[in-house]
């Protein structure tokens, strides 16, 4: 039975994997506009992800970790019928981290995990990244790139499902 210190986290992003970016032919939209906050952004975030996305919290706990910070609670996870969810909040990056490339949430993301295995869907991630926290730390950790075109696909969620059953 896996403890909760042992349980993964799911640091999951917003503009990219949720909010896709589109390609040439344009991005996806769900309904119109948003009209109430005006973020013209919303009306690209699948309510499918939702219902999937909470299914992962029987076997990992979602973490927030995108710059929309308290704004995902506030405008993404009522859409999505997610509870609130923890922010990571994001302390500064090292200037040396930067020229290395290694992205400025890698850090932040792997002194959250606090040694924890861990899930990261960012757009941004690259193999500096995976290099990076695979040194530096013993966690099983899944760092896995969504493509901002498109966001979350349903290969991203099988991705998903099958490390953390392979994890339980």
């Amino acid at each position: 039975m896996i403890t909760p210190a042992q349980r993964p986290y799911l640091f999951l992003d917003v503009d990219g994997p949720l909010i896709p970016f589109g390609g040439p032919d344009g991005h996806p939209t769900y309904g119109a506009p948003d009209t109430e906050t005006a973020n013209p952004l919303l009306n690209r975030l699948n309510p499918a992800y939702g219902p999937r996305l909470a299914r992962f919290s029987h076997s990992c706990d979602l973490v927030w970790a995108t710059t929309w910070m308290a704004d995902a609670n506030e405008c993404l996870a009522p859409r999505l019928g997610l509870p609130e969810l923890p922010v990571l909040d994001w302390p500064e990056q090292p200037d040396e981290d930067e020229r290395a490339g290694l992205h400025w949430k890698t850090r932040a993301l792997l002194a959250h995990a606090a040694g924890r295995p861990f899930i990261w869907l960012d757009d941004e991630i690259t193999e500096i990244d995976r290099t990076w926290v695979s040194a530096h730390t013993g966690a099983r950790a899944l760092l896995h790139r969504v493509d901002p075109r498109r966001g979350l696909t349903d290969a991203d969620f099988t991705v998903v499902e099958e490390w953390l059953r392979a994890a339980g």
